[in-house]
């Protein structure tokens, strides 16, 4: 069952993830890897939320949205790729900003998500 949650959860996150980094990139005229950065924030508020949420959630629920939506929708190896794709192309500022900004937007979203949820819930 906690299988098929995930499998379930993948199928909504990945499709998302494309659909969103496709629609970002073509509003921004940019080498900054914009879609890339909305799915990571995206998805670090929703896990933050989730993980807020606590006791208030079953297994199943952090086993469809946490790890199988989540997991499918984030991207760790996209975000390696297009940092080290910027370098090569020696557009050293906005490599420097896409990992700054990631982690420290990232970091802000899972925080305000957990903050939020816990307070709403607890």
């Amino acid at each position: 069952m906690t299988a098929a949650l995930v499998f379930l959860g993948g199928m909504l996150g990945a499709p998302l993830r494309y659909l969103t980094d496709r629609a970002m990139q073509s509003r921004h005229d940019s080498l900054f890897p914009w879609g890339t950065f909305t799915v990571n924030l995206a998805g670090c508020l929703v896990l933050g939320v989730i993980s807020g949420a606590g006791i208030a959630l079953s297994g199943p629920v952090y086993a469809l949205v946490g790890t199988g939506f989540c997991g499918a929708l984030t991207t760790y190896s996209t975000f390696s790729y297009e940092s080290l794709r910027l370098v090569e192309q020696k557009a050293y500022f906005y490599a420097a900003m896409n990992v700054t900004v990631s982690v420290v937007a990232a970091l802000g979203a899972a925080l305000l998500g957990y903050t939020t949820a816990s307070a709403l819930i607890g």
